[in-house]
């Protein structure tokens, strides 16, 4: 058995014997599922109706916002027109109402634009106040019409909704929203990586700068090249984490499942939908689900699991690479906080360009040259390969992004050589740079 074999094998066993491993292998779904189930419960409760107050002395508009009570929003309005604003601004300091809604009187029914209060305690949300001032704003235009002597029956027949139906060059008919789903898809395989790189890169750190400290690399080094080890080290801890990451997902999808089959709890993004309005969903879209699961059928699955395969396993050894020198080259985790920003940025940056340009332009240049960069490509690539991406661009990618991460074994090497049996010294960028010189 060769040494790196060796050293895989070691750093696998000792990682999943590890009581800490075992422990938060079976903890951690437990506290993601009481997690999610506990804001499903939080998300199923019905929020607190608010009472509105409404003084309105134009006698025009009150009647509009008592119709919003049959809507059943949050915000129920009472039409307290005939009491003084006085005793009305007490009942808001006594906290009897949660806001009181002034309208005054105007000689021209325009100039209300600017002189309507919402008088509260509290800061009102952005949604209250623009559903305020579109009922103020509509109750407006339908006076005005009305003393224009404009049939404001004929005007509301006269309006048309336009629905554009999308067509393929094939002609196949394609669906609303489908872009959507394609980046959803890929911006999960992303996020998946992301998290990984994270969480298990900074494993790989940590078992560097352990090994440091106990001094037990002054005995290994003696009989292994630093390459060796630290490839040792990248593989055989991935292979830990991707025993514990398969675990979780077994694990936690089958809790999640449990939870919402015996307790009743929709811990899902449909927690907060009515029954009601799930129902007319079904009916409204049933024509056009079919379409949606053949267009879903049609994704280039194969491209999409074997590039999250490929960009899975190229995109943690690079990064576990640079997690490896930074630990060799730092005698404690405070330490390595300089480090790793530079680190974490490429991949910040990958996930805003794959949601802010993928979806928009998915073989535009920016989005193109961003998935053939080595450290952003294992994000940007896979958010784009669910749009359809040419197989030389692929291949480009993919063999920049192992070529590089070969590069960064070479170049961490050496910050490793150097770095493992240095003690007591925070080191510089300018003493790292030094080091890849020896």
């Amino acid at each position: 058995m060769s040494i790196i074999s060796l050293i895989i094998k070691r750093e696998f066993i000792a990682k999943v014997r590890n009581k800490s491993f075992v422990v938060m292998t079976f903890l951690s779904p437990l506290l993601f599922v009481a997690i999610a189930v506990f804001i499903g419960y939080l998300s199923s409760m019905k929020a607190e109706t608010k009472r509105i107050a409404i003084h309105d002395e134009t006698g025009l508009f009150a009647s509009d916002f008592l119709k919003e009570n049959k809507k059943g929003a949050e915000f129920k309005y009472y039409n307290l027109s005939e009491v003084e604003i006085a005793v009305l601004k007490d009942s808001i300091a006594k906290e009897s109402f949660n806001g009181l809604i002034v309208i005054p009187k105007t000689e021209n029914i325009n100039d209300l634009g600017g002189k309507v209060e919402f008088i509260s305690n509290d800061s009102p949300s952005i949604s209250f106040i623009e559903s305020t001032q579109d009922v103020i704003a509509s109750k407006i235009t339908k006076l005005n019409l009305e003393r224009l002597k404009l049939d404001t029956l004929a005007i509301q027949k006269a309006q048309s909704n336009v629905n554009i139906h999308l067509v393929k060059a094939s002609g196949e008919e394609s669906l609303k929203g489908l872009n959507e789903i394609k980046i959803g898809i890929g911006g999960a395989f992303g996020y998946l990586i992301m998290m990984f790189i994270i969480i298990y890169g900074n494993m790989v750190m940590r078992s560097v700068i352990e090994e440091k400290t106990n001094r037990i690399i002054e005995i290994i080094i003696s009989s292994v090249k630093p390459f060796q080890l630290m490839i040792g080290k990248i593989v055989g801890t991935s292979l830990a984490g991707i025993l514990q990451f398969m675990i979780w997902a077994i694990i936690g999808l089958g809790l999640m499942f449990a939870a919402s089959a015996f307790f009743g709890v929709n811990v899902g993004p449909s927690a907060r939908i009515s029954p009601e309005m799930m129902h007319s969903a079904e009916q409204q879209f049933s024509g056009s689900a079919q379409m949606y699961i053949a267009e879903l059928w049609n994704l280039p699955i194969a491209s999409i699991i074997i590039g999250f395969v490929v960009y899975f396993i190229g995109g943690y050894f690079l990064y576990s690479s640079f997690y490896a020198a930074i630990g060799a080259a730092v005698d404690n985790q405070t330490d390595s906080q300089q480090f790793l920003l530079p680190i974490i940025m490429p991949l910040i940056l990958s996930v805003y360009i794959g949601f802010f340009t993928v979806v928009n332009d998915p073989h535009g240049t920016i989005a193109v040259a961003f998935s053939m960069i080595p450290l952003t490509s294992p994000i940007v690539m896979l958010m784009r390969i669910p749009f359809g991406v040419p197989w030389w661009q692929i291949a480009i990618s993919v063999s920049l992004l192992f070529a590089t991460f070969f590069l960064v074994v070479w170049f961490a090497a050496k910050i490793y050589r150097v770095g493992i049996l240095m003690y007591g010294k925070k080191p510089s960028w300018k003493e790292l740079y030094k080091w890849l010189k020896y």
